[in-house]
């Protein structure tokens, strides 16, 4: 998870470097298809077989919301502040909570919906609509948390049936697809230097995201979810040396309340999880 995050953050500074000659949904296009080229060694180890799927309709779906997700971040990484970009993209799990009840039927109950409402109190601490520096940008970050909070439920679904390497695999290349179209109208190609950035983006983002994966099939999302938060420094860290930007006294009092109420999410949600094996358990045992 330390890794994954880590490279996540590389990605977004690759992304704004990038960014000085190509246009935010070019980049969006360069960071598909280099991340299909480096998630192919899937097919490799796994066969053709990977891709068979009788939920590519869904797949569809899912990647439709999950570009309107890419192209919206891409476009707040390009144009608002690193730190506070990465920090209000951090709202996706707070999106994720209320995605549960409307879409999964889950029953989040009154401490997870106090956590949910501190998370966006912390939004708005970051945002400060009304405030002489605000920045419709923001508003676009905080599209591109609910639409990866979408995604995040979706993934969900496939995850019941689906492999998680199919599930990268068939993604990056949807993503492809999908993202060339609003590349189309801003297409320049790029110089040595931008083709340098965007190569590394598709890279780090596909290495990252399958880290990411296998850390949370491996470890407890309580335990793991605070690592994941490391990008924020990466990002603070180079923001700061390759593009002169320091922390914003709001940002980072917004970003701490995030943070905190999605690690307290995180962890009612492991140990709820943990009390439906033991009431299983308890269950199997009684039967037996």
């Amino acid at each position: 998870m330390v890794a994954s995050a880590v490279l996540f953050g590389f990605m977004t500074v690759t992304i704004r470097l990038a960014s000085r000659q190509l246009h935010a949904f070019e980049i969006a296009f360069f960071r598909s298809l280099f991340g299909f080229v480096f998630a192919l060694p899937l097919l490799l180890r796994h066969g053709p077989a990977l891709l068979r799927t009788n939920k590519m309709g869904f797949y569809v779906l899912r990647c439709c919301i999950g570009i309107v997700s890419m192209l919206a971040g891409f476009w707040a990484v390009v144009h608002l502040p690193l730190a506070q970009a990465i920090s209000l993209s951090y709202s996706t799990p707070l999106f994720v909570t209320i995605g549960a009840v409307l879409f999964l039927g889950e029953v989040v109950r009154l401490r997870r919906w106090s956590a949910v409402l501190i998370g966006f109190i912390g939004v708005l601490v970051i945002v400060r609509p009304g405030a002489a520096d605000f920045s419709t940008a923001s508003l676009v970050a905080l599209l591109a948390a609910a639409m990866s909070g979408t995604v995040a439920i979706s993934i969900k679904f496939l995850s019941r049936t689906e492999h998680p390497d199919a599930i990268v695999l068939i993604t990056t290349g949807l993503w492809v697809l999908l993202s060339l179209p609003a590349a189309i109208p801003y297409w320049q190609w790029p110089n040595a230097e931008s083709w340098l950035w965007v190569i590394l983006a598709g890279g780090f983002g596909t290495v990252a995201h399958l880290l990411w994966t296998r850390a949370l099939k491996l470890g407890e999302v309580s335990a793991l979810t605070p690592l994941s938060f490391l990008q924020l420094p990466v990002v603070i860290l180079f923001g700061y040396f390759l593009f002169n930007e320091r922390l914003d006294i709001w940002t980072g009092v917004g970003a701490a309340v995030i943070v905190t109420s999605n690690i307290y999410i995180a962890h009612r949600e492991a140990r709820l999880a943990r009390r439906v094996v033991t009431d299983k358990g308890v269950a199997a045992e009684t039967a037996g």
